[in-house]
């Protein structure tokens, strides 16, 4: 029996949630990707270390997944073990901050804020996330980052033991912080915030996600924005000088409404993708001297 196979029986044992050839595509807002190996959803913190260990000790690899909204997910799926976060999805109120476990959307937490009456987070609101991604890649929108409002993290370290990072240590920059590439599996964030109008922080929140609506490409799946800004310029605005606003491969097209986006327009292959985006990556820089970096997380193998 390969060690997949045995690691699945021990999850069914120990009653952890467990799938074996789980099509990825399920689980991406680009609706692409093939078959993770094993997909499990584990309940709650110590679910999560029990995964982790069990995989390790058995040597079989694995990958966090968040909402699959900033990810692309290779045709021929992915081979070890995809650990979905999406059941540990609370969130609570302590004092004037907020905790919220990795799972939660950063909507839901958006709204507990706006309940609460604690202001801060409008910036957030429709960002297609979830707290641990978000923290990991430092999401923002709107000149606002999730470094401006988190105050500390849990997570377990590569070595399978709860840590907490607080302030500097926590190493936000342009989508990075300390836990960019490295294998460790955030647990919660700690949102520290000010009391406001409740009214207002709605009014606020609305008026954002009134221009992601205006602005960007919501009724297609994608990964949101495929490059980084580059120093000096906009993506959007390069892509589009270029005349590249429609350019498709295969399935996957440079959206007519927000050049920053590479849309799903039916039936787009990771390859497809990954194509697009070199073309792009090309035109760019041969037409503007400046050079595209993908902004969008790819794992996974090809067809």
């Amino acid at each position: 029996m390969e060690a997949a196979e045995k690691l699945f029986s021990q999850f069914q044992g120990e009653g952890i949630p467990c799938l074996a050839g789980e099509p990825m595509s399920r689980h991406t807002t680009f609706r692409i990707g093939g078959p993770a190996r094993l997909f499990v959803t584990p309940r709650d913190p110590e679910e999560v270390r029990r995964v982790l260990t069990a995989a390790r000790e058995a040597g079989v690899p694995w990958f966090v997944l968040g909402k699959g909204s900033n990810l692309l997910v290779g045709d021929g799926g992915i081979p070890g073990v995809v650990l979905s976060m999406e059941k540990l999805s609370a969130v609570r109120r302590e004092g004037e901050k907020l905790r919220a476990q990795g799972g939660a959307s950063l909507m839901a937490v958006c709204r507990a804020a706006q309940e609460a009456g604690l202001a801060g987070l409008e910036f957030a609101y429709g960002i297609p996330g979830q707290v641990g991604g978000g923290v990991y890649m430092n999401a923002g929108a709107y000149g606002g980052e999730l470094r401006d409002v988190v105050e500390s993290v849990e997570y377990l370290d590569e070595a399978g033991e709860l840590r907490t990072l607080s302030g500097e240590g926590l190493e936000f920059g342009y989508r990075r912080s300390f836990f960019t590439g490295k294998g460790c599996v955030i647990l919660s964030a700690l949102f520290a915030l000010t009391p406001g109008d409740p009214g207002a922080i709605a009014a606020g929140m609305e008026e954002f996600y009134r221009r992601r609506r205006e602005k960007q490409p919501l009724e297609w799946p994608s990964a949101g924005s495929t490059f980084k800004r580059p120093q000096g310029a906009y993506a959007a605005a390069l892509i589009d000088q270029c005349g590249l606003k429609g350019f498709r491969v295969g399935g996957a097209m440079v959206s007519e409404k927000h050049a920053g986006f590479v849309i799903n327009a039916g039936g787009a292959t990771c390859a497809d993708v990954l194509e697009l985006i070199r073309r792009v990556q090309k035109i760019v820089e041969e037409k503007t001297g400046f050079v595209l970096e993908p902004e969008v997380r790819v794992t996974g193998e090809s067809r």
